[in-house]
């Protein structure tokens, strides 16, 4: 900022006691961002700002998937694991509120428990396959949301947006039969 390295100034700041003779410092950064120096990682705050700023642009949570990077982060991945319920109990208090406050909530413990495994062994093309026919009987069209999950009737869900547009990278790759 300003040709100043900022991040490592907020990083000098962070130290313990470094604005012991600087309170009116720590006042101002606080009034610019409470969360300017958190009492968990920063990693895990830069992480937060990026998925909170995603969804205030009114990007929908189902689209934060893992492989979505922003900044060279993992954004997906992070969201991901932070639902995890195990992830979720370990985090603080605040940082719950946080993610509760931008509409994340941790998964069920119980959801893989409650999917029925297929009785017919089916590939990942299979399933995607089978997707695909399963929403153009519903739908009647083939003009899929990138961001649309599709449920098989055994439970298993396919992320068919992001599967049409794998299956179109891949096109030269496929075999005839694909």
């Amino acid at each position: 900022m300003l040709d100043r390295p900022i991040g490592q100034w907020l990083a000098n700041l962070r130290r313990p006691g470094a604005l012991a003779d600087k309170p009116e410092w720590e006042a101002a950064l606080k009034e610019i961002d409470e969360d300017w120096n958190p009492s968990w990682p920063a990693e895990w705050q830069r992480h937060f700002a990026v998925v909170r700023e995603m969804l205030a642009e009114e990007t929908i949570l189902a689209y934060v998937e893992p492989g979505v990077t922003v900044h060279g982060m993992d954004i997906g991945k992070w969201l991901a694991r932070q639902r995890q319920p195990e992830v979720w109990a370990a985090l603080a208090d605040g940082q719950r509120v946080r993610l509760e406050t931008i509409g994340v909530v941790p998964h069920s413990p119980g959801l893989e428990a409650s999917v029925k495994p297929s009785t017919t062994p089916m590939g990942a093309f299979g399933r995607g396959v089978a997707a695909l026919a399963q929403y153009k009987a519903r739908v009647g069209s083939l003009t899929i949301p990138r961001g649309h999950v599709e449920r098989l009737e055994d439970g298993t869900e396919v992320k068919l947006g992001v599967w049409i547009m794998n299956q179109k990278g891949r096109r030269a790759k496929l075999t005839p039969d694909k």
